[in-house]
């Protein structure tokens, strides 16, 4: 049943978020840390445990898929504008270090690109 998939979801992200507190309070700052991270990861341990051993109807596979579809765009959203108004308001240095960081990956992307293009015509 779809129901049985948005408990499965429900339950990774109570347990994801509780442990991300846990681990803010454990490092001495009020904050989650990596507590939709930890979620992700229980969801996709937990449905591929499921999978393997049987135990996932095809109804709650859809029913984690629906809700993961909707869950990880706009919990991305969320996160990211949380970390633009924190740069912005953590004064010159915040906000440098997060444009540095993006042109990094940015840079990163096209060279992984150019990289894998270069491993699939070698493979051929």
């Amino acid at each position: 049943m779809t129901i049985y998939g948005t408990a499965i979801l429900s339950f990774s992200l109570l347990i994801g978020l509780s442990t991300g507190r846990l681990l803010g309070l454990l490092a001495g700052i009020d904050a989650d840390i990596g507590g939709v991270g930890i979620a992700m990861l229980l969801l996709i341990f937990s449905t591929d445990y499921l999978k393997r051993t049987g135990r996932m109807s095809v109804g709650s596979e859809s029913g984690i898929s629906f809700w993961g579809a909707i869950y990880v765009p706009v919990v991305v959203a969320m996160a990211a504008s949380q970390n633009v108004r924190g740069a912005l308001s953590g004064g010159l240095m915040a906000t440098l270090a997060g444009a540095l960081g993006t042109a990094v990956c940015f840079a990163l992307v096209g060279l992984l690109v150019r990289l894998g293009c270069r491993d699939q015509k070698a493979k051929k």
